[in-house]
């Protein structure tokens, strides 16, 4: 159906005889043309105003008009638009984001009664809300007198819809305020008000005072007044279960459900508002600019994921924080203790290096061969675990919500300094740790390749083998890709380990294995609570730890599947394999460019797995806390202060620890204020 696209020919085509889908489009065509080009409100607001001119001077005209809307209103219900635009279909966080992503992808139709998908088709730019804001009022009033039905009752057809859409909101913040699983999770004070009880009396009692005649204005804000206390109570009462979550676990549906309660409790004063206001046709415009908003805000994918789990996130990362601080050393004692964690961890990596080998040459199908691979990455990761050693590499997604938290306090006197300071720790552990990794794979794999070459009479692996892992090694091929792709896994695996505890808790399981009868049965009382205690304490790392090797072995298999050929380098193990390497090919390796250009690639590989893994968990860190206006220039300036004066500082810890803290930067003088730049990176 084709509908013109300027004014003359617009007017002309206004048919109230049209059909449904008829008048839709007339009215989609009519408000392409108010917006144009979407560059001036002033030009939008302008052809408004024509519009209603050309309009009040031809009688015929506006009747067609009139009669025009009275149609439309009769074929679509305006409640569901000011009820529930805006607001998720779905009750869970899952179902939500599958239905906007059907929505993203799946065209709507103009052949609808719901007056909340009409509403999105007439105003799909946010555009829309700058006109429809700036409108003002004595426009706001020539549309209304406009569309105005000829009735003389009261309430008029407006105020009934906004009182259904209230009635509508109300039941809704009810039946989620009574929902199990928020309910049980509410503080006492919140059951002992009963908020939620009387909502629906409360309005009822509003709109009793409203259509009172004659009107007691005094009565009528007595009551509005109540029901807006009682909708804050409501609102409070949710909100208490934050802190139950808090302790206990975080739920996505839950948040999702509490957030959807207090969008329903504001958009219930935004309504009343409109009843109550004395300018009903300037509050009606200012109410659909702010649906526009609403609407754009409810078809994004990314605003539901970060909404409803940036609480999730800030859990993960304190989390992270707590264990992150275990990693960190601040004196000599804390440093050699390092090293030896981080050399028992390079012991057992030299016996998973082989593994992988022997592996190998078992010749399994991709699947299997990365699944085995997987299994002998996250096998050694859990030895090493309950062992209390280290893996240099794994720290940084640790280390780096607990560098983010020291931001929070950046402007207490000193902060900058006790910054630097834990800057300087963290890259000496970092050291640390890769050294006492480095230190030992090589030697033991080593050891371990002369003594299987001793009883069998050759190595691990043969020539060939040996000269397939410095072609892949190199630092000519896409080694350092590779690099910085583990670290993303790296940091992935940060991410699975703080959702398993988040589970683990939420969940209540530490309980149910305490004191689970049919557990307790099987068990005996003290290995399960001793299993309860295990497993609360070690949850994170055994999650981690598992997720982290399956993804070293079966990604680069499923990418092979796809034709992708992504690899991974870790550099411990590719440390292990050129050692093995160098074993099987003997003596005369250290001739070979190929062996050199190996080993210049491993500090580039360890350099990446942990900037990568760090970069990534660092940022999400300064997100889930709302950490801001962060002053980088005087952080920079004293990072590269600290270098120019203590550069050993950030390698090996000094004898006085406290004497870290060094003096302002010459360019910033003890006691300046502050300077705010901007962060550009979006």
């Amino acid at each position: 159906m084709s509908v013109p696209r300027d004014l003359p020919s617009l007017l002309d085509a206004l048919d109230p005889e049209a059909t449904q889908v008829g008048r839709h489009l007339w009215l989609m065509a009519l408000l392409d043309w108010v917006r144009g080009d979407r560059q001036s409100v002033e030009t939008s607001i302008s052809r408004v105003q024509l519009f209603l001119d050309i309009v009040e001077e031809r009688p015929v005209l506006r009747e067609r008009v009139q009669a025009w809307w009275q149609a439309l209103l009769g074929t679509i219900d305006g409640t569901t638009l000011l009820a529930d635009h805006g607001f998720a279909q779905r009750p869970a966080f899952l179902s939500e984001f599958f239905s906007r992503l059907l929505r993203k992808i799946l065209p709507a139709t103009p052949q609808t009664r719901d007056a909340s998908e009409l509403f999105s088709l007439l105003f799909p730019h946010a555009f829309d809300a700058e006109w429809l804001a700036l409108l003002d009022e004595a426009t706001a009033q020539r549309l209304a007198r406009l569309l105005a039905l000829p009735t003389g009752a009261t309430p008029t057809p407006w105020q009934q819809t906004l009182e259904e859409a209230i009635t509508y909101c109300v039941s809704q913040i009810r039946a989620i305020g009574f929902a199990p699983e928020l309910r049980l999770r509410m503080s006492a004070a919140a059951h002992e008000e009963r908020p939620f009880h009387a909502l629906v009396a409360d309005f009822e009692a509003v709109c009793r005072a409203l259509h009172q005649s004659p009107r007691d204005e005094a009565a009528l804000a007595t009551t509005v007044q109540h029901f807006k206390e009682r909708l804050d109570a409501c609102r409070h009462a949710a909100a208490s279960v934050y802190a139950h979550l808090d302790e206990h676990g975080i739920s996505v549906d839950m948040v999702f459900r509490l957030r959807q309660l207090r969008a329903r409790a504001l958009r219930v004063r935004e309504l009343l508002d409109c009843l109550l206001t004395t300018t009903p046709a300037f509050s009606a415009a200012q109410l659909l600019g702010r649906l526009v908003l609403v609407g754009q805000q409810s078809r994004s994918l990314r605003a539901l994921i970060a909404s409803n789990s940036s609480l999730l996130a800030a859990k993960v990362t304190d989390r992270s924080a707590e264990t992150g601080e275990h990693y960190i050393t601040r004196n000599r004692a804390e440093y050699r203790d390092m090293l030896h964690k981080a050399a028992g961890g390079g012991a057992v990596m030299s016996l998973t290096t082989l593994l992988k080998f022997a592996l190998g040459a078992l010749g399994l199908s991709a699947f299997w061969g990365g699944l085995a691979a997987g299994m002998n990455y996250a096998l050694s990761f859990l030895l090493i675990q309950l062992l209390h050693w280290t893996v240099a590499t794994k720290q940084p997604a640790m280390t780096a919500p607990a560098m983010a938290a020291k931001l929070k306090d950046l402007e207490e006197p000193g902060a900058v300094a006790q910054f630097v300071d834990e800057v300087t720790h963290l890259m000496r552990s970092q050291v640390a740790a890769v050294v006492g990794n480095l230190a030992l794979v090589a030697p033991c794999v080593l050891l371990l390749s002369a003594t299987w070459w001793k009883l069998t009479g050759h190595t691990p692996i043969n020539a060939a083998q040996a000269q397939y892992v410095l072609h892949s090694l190199t630092l000519l091929g896409p080694t350092l890709l590779f690099a910085a792709f583990t670290g993303v896994l790296l940091f992935v695996s940060s991410l699975i380990a703080g959702a398993a505890e988040n589970w683990f808790v939420l969940h209540r399981l530490e309980s149910a294995l305490r004191y689970n009868p049919r557990i307790t049965a099987a068990l005996g009382p003290a290995r399960a609570q001793r299993w309860a205690t295990f497993l609360r304490t070690n949850i994170s790392g055994l999650a981690a730890n598992i997720s982290l090797g399956l993804m070293l072995g079966l990604i680069p298999a499923f990418a092979a599947f796809f034709g992708l050929g992504l690899e991974v380098r870790h550099v411990t193990l590719s440390t292990g394999q050129v050692a093995a390497a160098g074993m099987a090919l003997g003596t005369g390796v250290l001739a070979l460019p190929a062996f050199w250009l190996c080993v210049l690639a491993l500090p580039l590989t360890g350099l990446l797995n942990v900037a990568v893994s760090f970069y990534f968990a660092f940022q999400l860190a300064l997100r889930a806390h709302n950490v801001s206006g962060v002053n980088r220039r005087r952080i920079y300036a004293a990072i590269r202060g600290r270098l120019r004066r203590a550069p050993r500082s950030f390698f090996w810890p000094p004898t006085d620890t406290t004497a870290e803290t060094p003096a302002a930067p010459p360019d910033e003088p003890p006691g300046k204020a502050p300077t705010e730049e901007p962060d550009h990176r979006g």
